[in-house]
């Protein structure tokens, strides 16, 4: 396997996260418009909050809902993928690090990966 150069690296990370990106506005943008899709549903009240059903509860939720293009888990799957683009980038410099030979970037960038790990674990209890 041949080693990455630092310019490489960084050209496919902003590729990675462009990507990313992009992909989750156009999912975003399409759980919009399959919710303004329907106009008889009913207009929300602002004036008092209501907490959101439960079948949003959860990746596996959202996913199930995603694929029968349920509009706001379309948006979640969106929103979903826009938090993990920045933890597949850790991911990806984990991994172009060990193959830079670079183990102090390794350690810290598997560090960072960790905590963010643990972060979206324990943010959801």
């Amino acid at each position: 396997m041949k080693t990455l150069t630092d310019k490489e690296m960084e050209l496919s990370i902003a590729g990675m996260l462009r990507f990313g990106v992009s992909l989750s506005a156009v999912l975003v943008l399409l759980g919009g418009v399959l919710y303004l899709r329907h106009p008889w549903l009913k207009a929300p009240t602002y004036g008092c909050f209501v907490a959101e059903h439960e079948h949003l509860g959860g990746i596996a939720a959202v996913l199930r809902g995603a694929s029968h293009l349920d509009a706001k888990s379309v948006i979640g799957l969106g929103v979903l993928l826009l938090i993990a683009t920045p933890i597949v980038r850790v991911a990806f410099c984990i991994v172009g690090f060990a193959r830079q030979k670079n183990r102090l970037y390794v350690f810290i960038s598997t560090s960072v990966f960790a905590i963010l790990i643990y972060s979206l674990i324990q943010g959801g209890h």
